[in-house]
């Protein structure tokens, strides 16, 4: 058995554990990395980036057949599913080299292809190697959550895990969970040429502004998607090549079946107790993502619980980096992080949403400001109307900002800058956006929180004719 003593040691190679041991070692601390599966995690190999590449072979298909009101005859595409999935193997690939082991190798990093147990509050063994560390990260991510339907073990199932992997194209997807993962995948194959069903527990999107969801819903709808809600599976079976999902309101038949309905955090096989780490579904952190029984251990991205994202597994990283290498106070924040369903159109989301923030500073000291992207010189040209954005505000500062609509992932930027540095809605208003763009629609927003303000504003035309009257 191989006995090593390092500064920091991680557990995951995903989005959290790969940017730590980046800037950690490059630093000066020594590092090792262990990672049994796949470099890059979840969203490099299964999330994040095949579903983008899927998504933009879906929108290529439809925009084939949709373009009539551009002067451009519509034709129906002909869809080779293998070779869509061709193009998401060869982005992955793309990146791949990023998040590599040799280059993570070139940095400095010592790294361990094998998975990782505690065996004591300082020790991990993986393999046949004993890692001692004064410092230990862990980032190991999340799998997809399996639902304990029952005749779900007699059944052929797909998840995001395995749905990059398929080659020939469902004849009628059923899709279980209305969540950001199943809607982005119900746009996907249905604009590649397959039936959609999409049943939903609960309410579609239902974590989103309700709004904004209903768009995004009537969109999918208009496109063929059969979205079915508070509708929960009971029973899954299979005969002669058929799948029937069975609800309160109906049975659903199709062809495949993927799972979308939720995550479920990676820490079964750690053996966080023999390290003194306490955990529920997570592990237990404060606000400085330290376990609140063993400050050794640190925990970042979904294995540290709240928002499931892998930028927020990157933002995380920087805060316990502050604390690691420096011994400087660090904590994490969540308002302001932003995400975004990449549905056409588009749902992004950062801070709290209109029903929140009136549940939070009530209706009194709220201000809604509102913009549609249907008064966008941008958005009228290119025939993308639908949509709007809205901002919180709350004492002259952006609490929360929700967009529907094209673009909606990279307008919300702007609104996670301004919370994140709490900056004034009078900074937004005071930004110049080029002519003409969809980022106008945010320096619009901003505007129409000042408007009333200056134009049904008895002082301000006091002072106005005041100022016409008396100087030269």
């Amino acid at each position: 058995m191989e006995r090593i003593k390092t500064d920091v040691l991680i557990i995951g190679a995903g989005s959290g554990g790969l940017s730590i041991a980046a800037g950690a070692s490059q630093m000066g601390a020594r590092v090792v990395m262990l990672e049994g599966h796949k470099m890059g995690g979840d969203c490099l190999n299964y999330g994040c980036v095949p579903s983008k590449a899927l998504l933009a072979a879906g929108k290529q298909a439809h925009a084939m057949r949709s373009g009539e009101k551009y002067g451009v005859t519509p034709v129906m595409p002909d869809v080779n599913y293998a070779a869509a999935k061709d193009h998401v193997r060869r982005v992955i690939e793309t990146i791949e080299p990023v998040d590599s082991q040799e280059r993570f190798e070139g940095f400095g990093v010592h790294v361990i292809r094998e998975f990782g147990r505690f065996i004591s509050p300082s020790e991990v063994q993986a393999g046949e190697t004993i890692i001692t560390a004064r410092r230990i990260v862990i980032a190991t991510g999340s799998r997809p959550f399996v639902p304990p339907i029952p005749g779900m073990k007699d059944v052929a199932y797909y998840t995001n895990e395995n749905i990059f992997d398929l080659r020939e194209k469902p004849d009628h997807l059923i899709i279980i969970g209305g969540g950001p993962i199943g809607m982005e995948m119900a746009q996907a194959h249905v604009r590649l040429g397959s039936k959609v069903t999409v049943i939903e527990g609960a309410k579609a999107m239902g974590k989103d502004d309700p709004e904004a969801a209903t768009i995004v819903l009537e969109s999918l709808r208009a496109e063929g998607v059969e979205i079915v809600e508070e509708a929960q599976a009971e029973e899954i079976s299979k005969a002669g090549g058929v799948i029937s999902v069975k609800t309160p309101k109906d049975t659903f038949t199709g062809s495949h079946l993927l799972l979308a309905v939720g995550r479920k955090v990676n820490i079964d096989n750690l053996d966080l107790d023999k390290a003194n780490v306490a955990h529920d579904r997570a592990i237990k952190v404060g606000a400085d993502l330290r376990s609140v029984t063993n400050k050794k251990v640190y925990a970042v991205g979904d294995a540290a619980g709240g928002l499931q994202f892998t930028h927020v597994a990157g933002y995380h990283a920087g805060v316990v980096i502050r604390s690691m290498l420096f011994g400087l106070p660090s904590k994490q924040r969540t308002d302001h992080i932003p995400w975004v369903t990449f549905t056409d159109p588009e749902l992004a989301q950062v801070g709290l949403t209109e029903a929140d923030a009136r549940k939070t500073h009530g209706n009194h000291a709220l201000t809604v400001a509102r913009f549609d992207y249907d008064e966008n010189d941008r958005a009228i040209a290119e025939g993308k109307k639908t949509g709007f954005i809205k901002v919180m505000v709350v004492k002259g500062k952006p609490v929360g900002a929700t967009i529907v609509g094209a673009h909606a992932g990279e307008l919300i930027g702007v609104w996670a800058l301004a919370i994140a540095n709490r900056l004034k809605m009078s900074a937004v208003a005071a930004m110049v956006a080029p002519y003409p763009t969809f980022g106008e629609i945010n320096k619009r927003a901003a505007g129409a929180y000042f408007s009333p303000k200056l134009f049904d504003n008895p002082t301000v035309k006091r002072v106005v004719g005041f100022v016409q009257k008396y100087l030269p």
